[in-house]
C-alpha cells in the first residue's frame, strides 16, 4: 500500500482551478521531484499533502499512522527562539537533540540571528525531529551557497526516506530525484525516469498534443462552416451533428492552454574596448575586516565570468570593487572605455514595491523602446507572462519568480555592453532559466555573474572566480565541474559533494538480538553520560559551538594555514565523536525494542 494517495483532486481560488483531477502515489523510498511553471500551484499540492489544504473535491488516502513534515520555501511568520525551540516545538527530546546534531546546529543559537542557509538547516531539523515518513520540500535550494546545497544533496540521501520536493536546480533534481511529476493545467503527470529521459518524451508528447489539437481546430472550423451555409440543420437527420457540434464548442472552450515562454532580447549597444577591467593587487573590505585579499585580474571583451564562494565571503563586495563602486584599500582597478553597464542586483532594490509593475518598467512612459522601435509596455509584459491585470497590480504583490522577471525585462530595455547578474536565477521556472541561458549564450558583450546555480554555470560562464575562506580569488577556465576537475587540494574543501567515510550509513540490522547485559547497563547510562558537562558529548557539543564561533570570525582567517587546517579537523573529529555517541543510542534503543517486541508477541 502506498504511503499516501491523492484521487482526483481539486483546489481552486477564484480562477481556473490550480489542480483538478490530479492525482498521485507515493510510495515508500520514493524521491519525487514536482515540477510545473511559476504560479501553477506546485506549493498548494504540498500544501494538500501535508494538510493545511483540504481538496474542494477528491479524496486523499494517508496508510495508518504515516507522518508527513514540509520544509517551507520561506521562514514562517512569528518563528522565534533558540534552535533548540524551533526545532523541538515543544518539550523536544533525543529526536531534537539527534537533528540539531547531525545538521552540525547550535541548540542555544538565536534563531533570527542565524543566516538564510543555517535557519533552512533547522527547518530540515525541525522536520527530520518529527521523525517523517515524507519529506516535502518546497525550493530547498533557494538562498543555500553551493557548499550548503552540496552538503544537503548528499544529507538527503543518506538520511530522508521518502521525499516530494520542488526545485528549479536541475543539478539538485538530477542527484537525487528517481520520479519527475508534472503539474501542468492542474493535472499531475507521472514520469518514470531521469529528468533527461523526461525533457526528451515530455517535448514528443507536447509535438503529439499539438498535432491533436490542429486536427481537431480544422475538424471544428469545418463544422462551423456547414452550418453557417445554412443547410437544413434542425432536420431531424442533422440533430446529431448539431449536437456534435454543440459538443466540440464546449471541448474547444474548457481547453486549458499551456503556460507559455516568456520572451526576452538583449539591445544592441556600442562594442566596449578591448580591456573591460584590469584589477591589479587589491584588497578590499569594510571597516577593520578585509574581504578580498591580493586579487589581480584582466577581463577582456566577450568574456563570461562566473563568481563563486560560501554565502558571506564577499561576493558582492568583489563586484562592487570591479565596477568602481568600492574604492579597493590598496591596489588598482582599472575599467575599459565605452563601457555601458546594465547591474541586475541580488535583493532586487532597484525596483519600487509601491508603483505598478508597468510604472516600474516605463518609469512613467507607456512605451519603451526595443532595438530602436517602440513597443507598449503592457505588450511588452506580456511577452514576460506578466497578464494586463498583473501588469497594472503594485509590485509588492508579485512573487519571486515574477519580480525576478520584471527585473530582467526593466534591464533589457536599455542598450548595454556590460551585463553584472547577481543571483539571477533565484525563483525562476526551469523553462524560464532555460530561455535566460540562450539569451545569455546569444549575447555577445561581457558578463560577470554571481550564481549558486551549478548547471547555470556550466551552461553560461567560460571562467570562474573563486573566493577562499581567507579572502583570496582564484581563477579557474569553464564552469562549476571545469573548477572542481582543476582545483587543488586546500581551495573551498568544504564544498566537495562526495561524503566522507563517517558519513556512510550504518550497515542495516538483519533482526533482533538479545542485549547483552553490559549493552543494557550502557543503555542506561548512555543518557547521562551525553549531557555530562564535563566529559561528555555535552562537553564535546561545547566545544563545537564555541569553535563554529571562532570560526565564524574574520580573526580566524589572518592565522597561517597550518592553524586554520587543524581547527577545522578538530571541528570534524567533535562532529564525529557527537554523532557516533548519538548512532550509539539510538542502535541499542532499536535493538530493545525489536526485542521487546517479540517478548511481548503471544506465542
Amino acid at each position: 500500500m502506498a504511503l499516501l494517495s491523492l484521487r482526483n483532486i481539486r483546489v481552486a481560488f477564484g480562477g481556473p482551478p490550480l489542480l483538478e483531477g490530479a492525482s498521485l502515489q507515493i510510495e515508500p523510498g520514493d524521491r519525487i521531484c514536482l515540477l510545473g511553471r511559476n504560479g501553477t500551484g506546485k506549493s498548494t499540492l504540498l500544501s494538500v499533502v501535508n494538510g493545511e489544504i483540504a481538496p474542494d473535491e477528491g479524496e486523499i488516502v494517508r496508510r495508518q499512522g504515516v507522518k508527513v513534515a514540509l520544509v517551507p520555501q520561506e521562514v514562517p511568520p512569528g518563528l522565534s527562539g533558540t534552535v533548540y525551540e524551533v526545532v523541538s516545538g515543544g518539550p523536544g527530546g533525543i529526536a531534537a537533540e539527534k537533528a540539531i546534531s547531525r545538521l552540525g546546529l547550535s541548540p542555544g543559537a538565536d534563531f533570527g540571528t542565524l543566516s538564510g542557509g543555517m535557519q533552512r538547516r533547522a527547518l530540515i531539523a525541525r522536520a527530520l525531529a518529527r521523525d517523517a515518513d515524507i519529506l516535502l520540500l518546497d525550493e530547498p535550494t533557494n538562498h543555500l551557497d553551493i557548499d550548503a546545497i552540496a552538503w544537503l544533496e548528499n544529507f538527503l540521501l543518506r538520511e530522508a526516506r521518502t521525499l516530494l520536493f520542488v526545485t528549479h536546480d536541475r543539478m539538485f533534481l538530477r542527484k537525487l530525484a528517481t520520479r519527475i511529476v508534472e503539474l501542468d493545467r492542474g493535472r499531475l503527470r507521472d514520469w518514470a525516469c531521469d529528468y533527461d529521459t523526461y525533457l526528451e518524451r515530455r517535448e514528443a508528447d507536447l509535438s503529439a498534443e499539438g498535432a491533436q489539437r490542429a486536427r481537431f481546430d480544422k475538424r471544428l472550423a469545418e463544422e462551423e462552416t456547414w452550418i453557417r451555409k445554412g443547410v437544413k440543420a434542425r432536420g431531424t437527420r442533422n440533430e446529431g451533428r448539431v449536437r456534435a457540434l454543440e459538443k466540440m464548442r464546449d471541448e474547444q472552450r474548457a481547453r486549458r492552454e499551456q503556460v507559455g515562454t516568456a520572451r526576452m532580447q538583449a539591445q544592441r549597444a556600442v562594442p566596449s574596448g578591448r580591456i573591460v577591467i584590469e584589477a591589479r593587487g587589491v584588497e578590499a573590505g569594510y571597516a577593520d575586516r578585509p574581504v578580498i585579499r591580493d586579487f589581480s585580474t584582466t577581463i577582456l571583451r566577450g568574456d563570461r565570468v562566473g563568481i563563486i564562494g560560501p554565502n558571506g565571503s564577499g561576493k558582492t563586495t568583489l563586484l562592487r570593487v570591479l565596477l568602481g563602486e568600492l574604492h579597493p584599500r590598496t591596489g588598482t582597478v582599472r575599467l575599459g572605455t565605452r563601457l555601458t553597464v546594465a547591474y541586475s542586483d541580488q535583493l532586487r532594490e532597484r525596483l519600487d514595491e509601491e508603483k505598478t509593475v508597468a510604472e516600474n518598467l516605463g518609469d512613467g512612459s507607456d512605451t519603451v523602446t526595443v532595438n530602436g522601435r517602440p513597443r507598449h509596455v503592457i505588450g511588452y509584459l506580456q511577452d514576460l507572462l506578466f497578464s494586463p491585470d498583473r501588469a497594472r497590480s503594485p509590485v509588492r504583490v508579485l512573487s519571486g519568480g515574477e519580480r525576478n522577471r520584471l527585473q530582467l525585462a526593466k534591464l533589457f530595455t536599455k542598450p548595454f555592453n556590460f551585463l553584472v547578474l547577481d543571483e539571477p536565477t533565484n525563483d525562476l521556472d526551469i523553462e524560464t532559466l532555460d530561455l535566460l541561458e540562450d539569451l545569455l549564450l546569444e549575447y555577445t558583450g561581457t558578463l560577470l555573474l554571481v550564481s549558486h546555480d551549478r548547471t547555470f554555470l556550466n551552461n553560461v560562464v567560460t571562467s570562474t572566480l573563486v573566493i577562499g575562506p581567507d579572502g583570496t580569488v582564484a581563477e579557474y577556465a569553464g564552469g562549476y565541474d571545469d573548477w572542481l576537475k582543476q582545483r587543488g587540494e586546500g581551495v573551498l574543501p568544504e564544498m566537495e559533494t562526495t561524503p566522507t567515510p563517517r558519513e556512510k550509513p550504518p550497515p542495516k540490522r538483519e533482526g533482533p538480538r538479545k542485549l547483552s547485559y553490559k549493552e543494557r547497563r550502557e543503555l542506561i547510562e548512555l543518557p547521562g553520560r551525553i549531557r555530562d558537562a564535563e566529559s561528555g558529548i555535552a562537553a564535546l557539543e561545547a566545544e563545537r559551538d564555541e569553535l563554529q564561533r571562532s570560526m565564524a570570525d574574520p580573526e580566524f582567517y589572518r592565522r597561517d594555514g597550518a592553524r586554520i587546517a587543524q581547527g577545522r579537523a578538530r571541528l570534524e573529529a567533535v562532529q564525529a565523536g557527537i554523532e557516533e555517541a548519538y548512532d550509539r543510542w539510538e542502535s541499542l534503543e532499536a535493538a530493545l525494542r525489536d526485542l521487546e517486541a517479540i517478548e511481548t508477541k503471544p506465542s
